[in-house]
């Protein structure tokens, strides 16, 4: 049998055939896009970068020095768990471009250890070598991994060339390993050296149920966890992520030692890095901003000697355009009160943090803060710190010593002052 088509038919059925390319094609990239509905990233650790800083300065970096063909191997605790993980690195601060030999993400298996048969590559856009440009910071491609809540991970960067760790995350108080070649797979590390500092890690993400969000902690040293136990996870965000587990809440750190509203040296001021820090965290939905008592204390101490203290006016100004900016993101803000810090720092080789005259500053502040109505909720630190018989004072079972920072009871209590139902 013979089929004689004419030109019109021809047409046709060529018309058809574009029509059903057509339809193949827009069902496969509609699939694509329902695929990628169904993920729900969200941050499940951080680490905000901060600069090294220079000169005669009080506090000194503690960073490891110039890595070249090394690996360094971070560990840190998650919130939140997922099926599969991304790794956020930062080159903020970086005056070159920062290059990546390989990166190695496994379940840590403690201390400088992996767990066999939990290691993952990392690649950037498919390839297992990075080049992140200065200020720019990298989202690893997604790795299969089954995380659970409060697991620890362990990621491991090589670095094959002279590379200077200038954005880093002062305050890590867990423990790095630093070792000689390429080792990011290895089980067992062999360690040159160790740093407590963060180096370029800035955030991990899971791809997490459905209804999970995040809850970004925003605040100074007091949130950073300095003065709690290294290596233990007892800053007051990991107790509340602990009371959290399971709930689909991650929480997720963004406090830096030393930071303040106003003004920017151990990390940039608040305003400054309120979007990269808090509203730039995939899956955040509140916010608590935990930071003030640094504008209060630096001024006229040996952090900050000509330094005169702020108008409560200003401060408040600053809280204010924090709120607006989490509102713009439709992100709720919840005000915490600075806490009390009678004699801080008293035999520290910095004098002169508290003074009558900041005390009653930091008295106005929490007043703004409990009264006003700004701020979405209020969280009262300062009532679950304080002294009874002498508010001006950490109660001595929350004291880490310095009569600044608390202890992990302090943190704890913290972490128990939080009512879930707020996040």
């Amino acid at each position: 049998m013979k089929f004689n088509f004419t030109v019109a038919g021809e047409n046709r059925f060529r018309a058809a055939g574009i029509s059903l390319l057509i339809f193949l094609c827009a069902f496969s990239v509609a699939s694509a896009a329902n695929t990628e509905s169904d993920n729900n990233w969200v941050a499940t650790w951080s680490a905000s970068p901060q600069p090294l800083w220079e000169g005669d300065f009080a506090l000194p970096t503690n960073a490891p020095g110039n890595l070249e063909d090394r690996t360094l191997r971070q560990v840190a605790r998650v919130s939140a768990g997922g099926e599969r993980v991304r790794v956020v690195l930062s080159n903020r601060y970086g005056s070159k471009p920062l290059r990546i030999g390989a990166a190695h993400l496994a379940l840590s298996g403690g201390e400088a250890e992996i767990v066999a048969d939990s290691g993952r590559a990392l690649t950037f856009s498919g390839e297992k070598a990075a080049v992140i440009p200065p200020g720019a910071s990298m989202v690893s491609d997604p790795v299969a991994l089954s995380v659970k809540p409060l697991q620890q991970l362990a990621v491991s960067l090589y670095l094959p060339q002279p590379t200077p760790p200038q954005t880093f995350h002062w305050d890590g108080l867990q423990t790095a390993y630093i070792g000689d070649g390429n080792q990011v797979d290895s089980g067992e590390m062999e360690i040159a050296s160790t740093t407590n500092t963060r180096v370029f890690l800035s955030g991990i993400l899971v791809d997490a149920e459905k209804k999970t969000r995040a809850v970004v902690a925003f605040g100074d040293s007091i949130t950073d966890g300095n003065a709690s136990t290294p290596d233990a996870n007892h800053r007051w965000p990991d107790f509340l992520a602990e009371r959290l587990a399971g709930r689909n809440i991650a929480v997720v750190n963004a406090g830096i030692s030393g930071a303040r509203l106003l003004d920017s040296f151990m990390g940039e001021n608040a305003l400054a890095r309120f979007q990269r820090d808090v509203l730039g965290q995939p899956g955040v939905s509140t916010a608590v901003v935990l930071m003030g008592i640094n504008d209060i204390g630096w001024p006229g101490s040996d952090l900050a000697p000509k330094k005169s203290l702020p108008e409560v006016g200003q401060m408040i100004g600053i809280y204010r355009q924090l709120i607006a900016r989490a509102h713009l993101h439709d992100v709720r803000i919840l005000g915490a009160t600075l806490t009390p810090f009678e004699n801080a720092l008293d035999g520290a080789p910095v004098q002169n943090y508290y003074t009558e005259e900041k005390e009653a500053l930091r008295q106005e502040i929490n007043r703004w803060i409990r009264e006003s109505g700004e701020f979405d909720a209020v969280i009262d630190f300062d009532r679950a710190l304080r002294d009874p018989d002498n508010p001006r004072h950490i109660r001595a079972e929350y004291d880490s010593g310095d009569h600044l920072h608390p202890g992990d009871a302090g943190y704890r209590a913290m972490a128990e002052a939080v009512d879930p139902e707020l996040l």
